[in-house]
């Protein structure tokens, strides 16, 4: 159920928190006549909720039984499998929404923030005119009704996915960065950035399995989109990171309100000739993926480098094939612009503005508004 719509007159966002109320004013008189006069930071919001899409209801057997209701189930219902929507806009409102769905073990707050407290991507872009619209996709985060009952493992895991992140590996009892890593340092960051790990309700973790229903994420996701569209007349913007990514791709099947994809880091890109693959071709969609630093079989001492080399591999096949049938399509090692140290985490990493400057970049030069469409 939506929430109510809040409209905030004059609402600065701090780094560490987007929804928080002009932080760090000291003289509230100079703050105003600051943000009248265009001076300020003050990051100014229209207009901000949180809304629910898609998903479906599931019906217990039997009648329901008001006598006894507490105890029994029988004949009841579940809304379960949804899409759960953070979405802020802002005042001056120039560019396309932008849709930022999370990766593996994660939720929109990777988005909004870094681990030492900077600004995030949704502030950033908020800067640059966009609206954002930040999914905890299905059974995860504050979406985490499900219709599948998982069982979360609380077996240890951050030393690997710190490794598996391409961050550093773990060494004599400490964690390691890699060579002139990106990464903020410190064991308070650390400890932030762990915590941020969220699991998923609908897995089997406990015993292994760590297969997630794509469908259930992708149309989810396109009744956001569809439900944006119906809010602001416009296309939008996916942004996609890790296992988020292979989900993105099929969410074109259900809807057509895709302006384009940014792939940060997905888990591969789709096969050619697959029904993704089509529908990303049929409606014209411009693909971009980003890759960051220490992927290839030269860095011997990051054991996920040659991983990753595997899956970024097959976005070069997909931009081949893509490009070939007409569609648009580039793939952005960031070394090769100049810029390096970044880990699978690049919209965390000290640079990360630097990051959502090309990206912005490439969305000026590549992608039409709904309105350079109709």
């Amino acid at each position: 159920m939506m929430m109510k719509k809040r409209n905030w007159l004059a609402l600065a966002l701090a780094g560490t928190m987007s929804l928080s109320l002009l932080a760090g004013c000291t003289t509230t008189e100079t703050q105003a006549q600051d943000t009248a006069s265009g001076d300020s930071d003050a990051l100014v919001i229209a207009d901000q909720g949180i809304f629910s899409a898609g998903g479906t209801v599931i019906t217990s057997d039997g009648t329901f039984d008001v006598s006894n209701y507490y105890t029994s189930r029988a004949g009841s219902t579940s809304h379960v499998d949804h899409a759960n929507v953070l979405y802020q806009i802002p005042e001056d409102a120039t560019g396309l929404p932008m849709v930022f769905l999370h990766g593996y073990g994660q939720s929109r707050m990777g988005w909004m923030t870094t681990p030492d407290g900077r600004e995030g991507w949704s502030d950033m872009f908020l800067r640059m005119g966009h609206s954002v619209w930040l999914v905890d996709q299905p059974r995860r985060g504050e979406a985490g009704q499900t219709s599948v009952a998982g069982t979360i493992s609380t077996e240890p895991s951050d030393q690997t996915w710190y490794t598996q992140f391409r961050i550093g590996t773990y060494l004599d009892g400490e964690f390691t960065y890699n060579e002139g890593s990106q990464f903020p340092e410190g064991e308070d960051i650390l400890d932030q950035f762990f915590r941020q790990m969220t699991p998923d309700t609908g897995m089997d973790s406990a015993n292994g399995d760590q297969n997630i229903d794509n469908t259930v994420v992708a149309q989810a996701v396109a009744a956001a989109i569809d439900e944006i569209y119906e809010r602001t007349g416009q296309d939008s913007i996916l942004v996609t990171h890790s296992q988020g990514g292979i989900p993105g791709w099929e969410i074109p099947r259900y809807t057509d309100h895709v302006a384009a994809i940014v792939a940060i880091e997905p888990g591969m890109a789709p096969e050619v000739d697959s029904e993704a693959y089509n529908a990303l071709l049929e409606q014209d969609i411009p693909v971009t993926f980003y890759y960051g630093d220490y992927i290839g079989e030269e860095f011997t001492d990051v054991p996920a480098a040659s991983m990753w080399s595997m899956m970024a591999a097959s976005a070069d096949t997909f931009t081949e094939a893509y490009t070939a049938a007409g569609g648009n399509s580039t793939v952005v090692h960031l070394p090769d612009e100049g810029i390096t140290g970044n880990d699978h985490f690049m919209f965390q990493d000290l640079n990360n503005d630097v990051i959502a400057d090309h990206i912005e970049n490439w969305i000026q030069e590549n992608v039409q508004t709904t309105e350079e469409t109709e």
